[in-house]
């Protein structure tokens, strides 16, 4: 299976596709998102992703304690759920400049709508492909609606059972979507590796019939070089500036620095995952004197026969395979040898 994404092309065999989260980490600036939309790109990012949601299409304004934030939370400060999203949020009068920005460098963008009239938005933008983030698996009419714009749509699971995840599968392809990715993710700031369970990536793809990668809130870059070993097509991490880390998720996101240190050894990793081979790679053909042959140890006179005194199994590797040591044992030489000749089949009677 291969999946497009504007210019990439995903699947089994293919390079990791490699997502910069912005969410909130521009800080009600938009200078600043257009840094970031920068910084990922020099990082190695393949795409840049936001969130497309207001306050008012994602809760009410509302104190009463279904909608306060509980004291344990990192984003305890603000309140009520109403408050964080009206600080987080990306203005829907950013995208249009976010979108071109990214564009001219060349780099992928695309969102996480979190309504139906997101979607609308993203559309007029001809965003590529869909982001369902994790909390909303079970906003059935919003799958129904990306579902219906036919795009690749990418799934997050972080609380998410096995009957959520058949559930929205169900519910996407009956709307029409075709081109599927789920992601493995663990919805807690930061995520404890323990918690992770790579190992389910597979599984998902497996399982599903589709597409699967990593969607990451752990610190490092751990997780997701592991992922991509365990056949991730998607690393998806939250992405901000090295500088002025003060914005909403900046506390478990990469830096550029990190970020782009991140992208390398995904990269490298896939180099090294290369493909079944049990050929001598071209890079230690050079060493494979470093075997051991049949060499003349001691001098022998023409018709004296070969022993263990006068043939040895040594480095390097020109001389017979040591296979052939027991069958030339007892044989004649056909003529002088002297140590450090190579044994060859010439010179056995």
């Amino acid at each position: 299976m291969e999946i497009r994404i504007g210019k990439h092309i995903l699947g089994v065999g293919r390079p990791a596709f490699i997502v910069a989260e912005m969410s909130g980490n521009h800080g009600g600036s938009l200078e600043r998102a257009l840094e970031i939309v920068r910084a990922a790109k020099r990082a190695g990012a393949d795409a840049i992703k936001l969130q497309t949601y207001t306050a008012d299409t994602i809760t009410l304004n509302c104190d009463r304690d279904d909608f306060r934030l509980p004291a344990g939370t990192p984003w305890a400060e603000y309140a009520t759920l109403w408050d964080l999203y009206d600080k987080a949020h990306t203005p829907w009068d950013w995208h249009e400049a976010i979108f071109a920005e990214a564009r001219r460098l060349d780099l992928e963008v695309f969102s996480s709508p979190f309504d139906e009239s997101a979607v609308d938005l993203l559309e007029g933008l001809e965003a590529p492909a869909y982001k369902i983030a994790s909390p909303e698996i079970t906003h059935i009419p919003l799958l129904e609606r990306v579902a219906q714009t036919r795009k690749p749509v990418i799934i997050s699971t972080g609380i998410a059972e096995l009957a959520d995840i058949e559930l929205a599968l169900e519910t996407l392809r009956g709307a029409g979507a075709s081109e599927i990715i789920v992601l493995k993710c663990t919805t807690a700031y930061p995520a404890p590796p323990e918690d992770s369970n790579l190992s389910t990536i597979a599984d998902m793809a497996a399982r599903f019939g589709v597409l699967a990668g990593l969607s990451d809130h752990t610190l490092g870059s751990v997780a997701p070089i592991c992922a991509v070993a365990l056949g991730a097509s998607f690393i998806e991490k939250h992405f901000v500036l090295d500088e002025g880390k003060d914005t909403v998720d900046s506390f478990f996101s990469s830096g550029e620095a990190e970020f782009s240190r991140m992208v390398q050894d995904i990269r490298l990793a896939e180099k090294s995952l290369g493909r079944v081979s049990y050929e001598i790679a071209p890079s230690a053909r050079s060493n494979l004197r470093g075997r051991r042959s049949l060499y003349v140890v001691e001098a022998i006179k023409a018709g004296e026969v070969f022993s263990d005194a006068n043939v040895k199994s040594i480095r390097p590797s020109f001389g017979l395979h040591p296979k052939y040591k027991k069958t030339i044992l007892g044989r004649h030489a056909k003529r002088d040898l002297q140590p450090g000749d190579r044994l060859s089949w010439e010179a056995v009677e």
